[in-house]
C-alpha cells in the first residue's frame, strides 16, 4: 500500500502511513478488534476507531460479528474488523488476470488434471522448506514449521491453539483470485500440507471462497507425534 496520499489541491495525507499500518496489521493478524490494534500497534482506541472509520468508508475493511469459542459471557461479543477483497487488493498480488487467462487456456488444451499437475508443482515449495526449517529449528511444532514456511511466500500464516490440535491460519493469500476461479490451488495446497505431515488434514476455511482467513486444522495425534520424533 502506499504510505501516503496526496489530496487533490491540499496538503500530503499525514494519516495515511498510520492507516496502512493498521491495514497491514489486519492482514497479518487477521481480523482484529480496535481494542487489540490499539495495544498492538500502540495506538490510542479513539485513535484506532477514527483509523477504522475511514478505512471502512474507503471499502478497506468490514466489521464483523466476533467468532467466539466455547462458552459465551453476557453481552455482545467484540466487532472485528477483517480486511476487504479491495482492502487485499491495496497490497501486492502475485497473480493478476495473465494467470487466470494462462490457466484457462491449460484447462482448455489439457483438462483438469493438467491445472491439478500445475498447481502441485507451484506447491513444491512446501515440502522443499518444511525440511530445511525443521532441520534448522527442530523445537518447532509442525504447524509452526508450516506457519514459517507459508509466510515466506507471503501468507502471513500464524498458528492457532484448538483443544482438537493446531490450526495453522493463512490471513493472506497472494493467489486467492485465481483460486476461486480454481480450486485445484487450494486443493494442492491442503495435500502438500497432508503430505509433509504424514496425516489427514482438514481445510475449513478459504480466503478463495469468500472466508477471512484460510484455515488448516492439524490433529493434536500428528503435533504429538512428530514432537516426539524431534
Amino acid at each position: 500500500m502506499r504510505p501516503t496520499t496526496v489530496r487533490a489541491g491540499g496538503p500530503p495525507d499525514t494519516d495515511a502511513p498510520t492507516r496502512d499500518r493498521v491495514a497491514r496489521s489486519i492482514l497479518e493478524n487477521g481480523p482484529s478488534t480496535a481494542a487489540a490494534l490499539a495495544d498492538r500497534l500502540d495506538l490510542t482506541p479513539a485513535a484506532v476507531r477514527r483509523h477504522l472509520d475511514h478505512l471502512a468508508d474507503s471499502g478497506t475493511v468490514e466489521a464483523r460479528d466476533q467468532k467466539v469459542y466455547g462458552s459465551r459471557g453476557r453481552g455482545r461479543p467484540a466487532k472485528v474488523f477483517a480486511l476487504t477483497d479491495a482492502g487485499r487488493d491495496a497490497f501486492d498480488q502475485q497473480y493478476d488476470d495473465l494467470a487466470v487467462q494462462a490457466l484457462r487456456f491449460l484447462a482448455e488444451t489439457g483438462g483438469d488434471d493438467a491445472v491439478m499437475e500445475f498447481a502441485r508443482r507451484r506447491v513444491a515449495f512446501v515440502e522443499r522448506d518444511y525440511a530445511s526449517i525443521t532441520e534448522q529449528d527442530p523445537s518447532l511444532s509442525p504447524a509452526e514449521a508450516l506457519a514459517r514456511v507459508f509466510t515466506a511466500e507471503g501468507y502471513a500464516a500464524s498458528v492457532r491453539d484448538l483443544p482438537i490440535g493446531d490450526q495453522l491460519c493463512q490471513q493472506h493469500c497472494p493467489v486467492s483470485h485465481v483460486a476461486h476461479e480454481f480450486p485445484q490451488l487450494c486443493e494442492a495446497e491442503t495435500e502438500a500440507i497432508g503430505r509433509v505431515l504424514g496425516t489427514h488434514v482438514q481445510r475449513l476455511a478459504t480466503i478463495a471462497h469468500g472466508d477471512g482467513v484460510c484455515t488448516t486444522c492439524i490433529p493434536t495425534s500428528t503435533s504429538s507425534t512428530q514432537k516426539e520424533k524431534a
